[in-house]
């Protein structure tokens, strides 16, 4: 069975952030994943304790999104901030969530982790295009967590 760190190999791990980097380009909204092996309680409460110790609740639109995967317990969140949140059709999370179960289930994380940032960064497109004067307020890599 995998686990957090090995749920991704290295070629996999660079594509998510590059899917992370190519989704942010024209927005000022800010999109994170973090991985890791077991979720503590709930996942939705496990999901924004990640959520508000990665800072994506500091962002100054409150547009961050957290992708959260717990791969042992098989359980997944995606949490957007309340700018992001607000803005989107009721469903959006759960569509989004939906489009990266298919590929999970065929054990293609990878594929559905891109998808989903992919439609994501759509999402924050349109609602929070990209300002010249934009800093990414979040690292781009995957957060990892080996519990």
């Amino acid at each position: 069975m995998s686990n957090a760190i090995t749920i991704l190999n290295r070629e996999e791990d660079r594509r998510i952030v590059e899917a992370i980097k190519q989704a942010e380009l024209n927005t000022s909204g800010e999109i994170k994943v973090h991985i890791e092996n077991h979720c503590r309680g709930n996942v939705e409460e496990r999901s924004l304790v990640v959520f508000n110790r990665l800072k994506l609740n500091e962002t100054q639109l409150r547009n961050g999104v957290l992708i959260y995967l717990a791969v042992k317990d098989r359980k997944f969140a995606i949490l957007g901030d309340e700018g992001i949140d607000k803005m989107v059709e009721d469903g959006f999370w759960d569509d989004v969530k939906e489009l990266m179960l298919s590929h999970f289930k065929e054990g293609r994380f990878a594929d559905g982790l891109e998808q989903g940032i992919m439609r994501c960064g759509e999402k924050l497109k349109t609602n929070f295009p990209y300002q010249t004067d934009d800093i990414n307020e979040i690292p781009d890599d995957i957060s990892y967590e080996d519990n």
